[in-house]
Parts: C-alpha cells; structure tokens; sequence
C-alpha cells in the first residue's frame, strides 16, 4: 500500500476529507445523514462486538451503549465535522496508531455498503481514498472548524450554519441536545459559544464570495 504524503501521527489533529465518485449525491434524506452520523459514533471504538447493522436493530441500544461502549477505548477524538450531499469533512485526533485508517475505512465501508444495498446499486461509492491534512496551530484549527461549519451556507443549501442539521456547529454553540453530541474539542479549543458564533458569521459573506472565485477559476 502507498504511504500517505502526510503519515498519521499519534496525538495530532487532521482535517479528513472524504468525497463521493464522480459527486454522486450520497446523503439524499434525514435518514442517510443520519446513518453516517450514528457510523462515527459506533465505529469509534475498537473491539467491538457486533456489526453495526446487528446493533442497529438491538431494541435496548442505549442499554448496551451503556454497558459495554462506555467501558471501550476510542480510536479518535471527533474535533468537529460536516457532512455534505456529496463529501464528508472532519476533524479528528489521531489516539491510536493507524485508528484515523482504520476509523475511515470502517465508516466509509459500512455506508457504501448500506446505500448500495439500498438502492440496489453496485460499485464503488467513494473516490479513492480520504485526504488528510494536518492542522498545526489552534489557531488554524479555528479557521478550519469555521470553513467547515460553512461549507453548507457556502454551498446555498441554508442561509445561516445553524439551520444545517448534520454538522458540529450547534454543538459548538452548545445548542444540541446532550443525546446527539459527537464531538470532544474540550482539550485542542477553547470555546466561547456567544464569541465562536460571530467569529463564524462574520466570514459568510466572504467565504461565499471565495467559493464563486474559485468556481469562476475551475470553469
């Protein structure tokens, strides 16, 4: 296998960028966002007893989350993420050695195995491997958990983050209920809901117009 030009170190903390083949729209409805979403969660955690699909369909879920999946070692912290109509972003410490790899490699896997199944399509989902790039500072984890948490408004899909329902960004704000939290950022980022929520809204109009420079460049 190819090494990466960027290897995965333990400790640090990497932008995951993930797309669909040939911008196939793979996110269509609330029920495949949120599949991919329980994915990170569950896919977390090595050793694990079951396959997701088995787990899916247990009626006790919480019940069985409380007893074995508090007790499991996490392969990555997830910092933030985004999931798009056709391409995932995340940011995650890397814990373990090769936990980014193998993280992806299960989450990506078991949905395209999901969504292939379901539409009765065969092939590959995803385009090639992830992409990694790794993230310094503090402050450019800001700026970059910020490029994220606007890619949807960026893209027209909501006027304001907040109206997007499959990324970190209320979570951020602490508006998300504490049942759908996934994220762990307490220790790379110190957030000030009120401050981070001007810090983001204040680039809409900019990040936007980069997004059509850039498209005007491509075409």
């Amino acid at each position: 296998m190819a090494q990466r030009k960027v290897p995965l170190e333990v400790g640090r903390v990497y932008h995951i960028f993930s797309k669909s083949i040939a911008g196939f729209t793979i996110f269509r409805n609330n029920s495949e966002y949120q599949r991919i979403k329980y994915l990170l969660t569950y896919y977390n955690f090595t050793d694990l007893p079951w396959k997701f699909s088995r787990f899916f369909e247990m009626e006790d879920k919480q019940k069985v989350h409380d007893n074995y999946f508090t007790k499991m070692e996490k392969l990555v912290d997830i910092i933030s993420y985004c999931i798009m109509p056709t391409h995932i972003h995340l940011v995650l410490k890397n814990l373990n050695q090769k936990a980014i790899s193998t993280f992806m490699r299960k989450i990506l896997d078991s949905y395209a195995k999901y969504f292939n199944i379901k539409t009765k399509r065969k092939g590959p989902l995803w385009q090639s491997r992830f992409e990694n790039v790794l993230v310094e500072t503090e402050e450019q984890l800001m700026h970059l958990t910020r490029y994220i948490h606007l890619n949807p408004v960026t893209a027209y899909l909501v006027d304001r983050p907040e109206n997007w329902g499959f990324s970190s960004y209320k979570e951020f704000l602490d508006k998300e209920e504490e049942k759908d939290k996934i994220c762990n950022y307490s220790n790379v980022l110190d957030i000030k809901p009120k401050e981070y929520e001007y810090f983001v809204n204040s680039q809409i109009d900019y990040q936007r117009e980069l997004a059509g420079l850039k498209k005007l460049w491509i075409e």
